[in-house]
C-alpha cells in the first residue's frame, strides 16, 4: 500500500517543484512520510503523508482515494486539504481552530510532519535568501510567524515527539 502511495504521489506531483526552487516536489512528501514513521509506523498514516497534497494540488477526489486505498486515508488526506475559496488567513486561522479543537493525534501527527518538512525548508532557505525569502509567499513574514506560531501551539500535545522539539525550535529560530 505504501509502494502504491509513492508511486501515485509521484505521478500526482511529477512536474511540480518546492516553491521558487527546482527541487521536486516529491521530495516533501516523502519527508513528511518518514517524519511520519518514525513518530508513529501506521501505513496508513504513512500513506495519508505521501498523499497530503494531492486534493489540492491535482484535485483528486476523496473517493478516488478511498478506492484506491480506504476511508482512514481518504480522511486523513482530507483533513489537510484547505478551502482555497477563502483567503490565506482565513484558512490558516481555519487550521488552528481545528487542530485546538482536535482530539484525533493521527491528524496532529500528519499535520507537524506536513509542516516540519516546511519549516526545515523556511530555515534552510532563510539562511540563505534572508528576508528575500518572504517574497515567495502569500504572506509576509510576520504573518508567517503568527501562523507557525500558532501551529506550535496547537500542536503541543505532540510534546513527547522530538520532531515537535524540532518544529518548535526552527520557528523560534526562524521568527525571532
Amino acid at each position: 500500500m505504501v509502494t502504491k502511495a509513492i508511486m501515485l504521489a509521484a505521478a500526482a506531483h511529477e512536474n511540480q517543484t518546492r516553491k521558487a526552487t527546482d527541487i521536486p516536489y516529491i521530495m516533501h512528501p516523502m519527508e513528511s512520510a518518514v517524519i511520519v514513521s518514525h513518530m508513529k509506523y501506521d501505513a496508513d498514516l504513512i500513506c495519508a503523508a505521501l498523499l497530503h497534497d494531492v486534493a489540492e494540488d491535482v484535485k483528486m477526489s476523496y473517493g478516488s482515494i478511498l478506492t484506491m486505498f480506504n476511508e482512514k486515508v481518504a480522511d486523513l488526506v482530507f483533513s489537510q486539504s484547505e478551502d482555497k475559496s477563502k483567503s490565506w488567513q482565513e484558512r490558516k486561522q481555519h487550521t488552528l481552530d481545528e487542530l485546538k479543537k482536535s482530539t484525533d493525534d493521527e491528524v496532529k501527527i500528519l499535520t507537524l510532519a506536513d509542516k516540519l518538512s516546511n519549516i526545515r525548508s523556511i530555515s534552510k532557505d532563510y539562511g540563505v535568501y534572508g528576508e528575500k525569502l518572504w517574497d515567495r509567499f502569500n504572506a509576509g513574514k510576520s504573518m508567517q510567524a503568527w501562523y507557525y506560531k500558532g501551529l506550535a501551539d496547537s500542536l503541543v500535545s505532540l510534546e513527547q515527539y522530538a520532531a515537535y522539539q524540532e518544529f518548535k525550535e526552527l520557528v523560534f529560530k526562524v521568527f525571532t
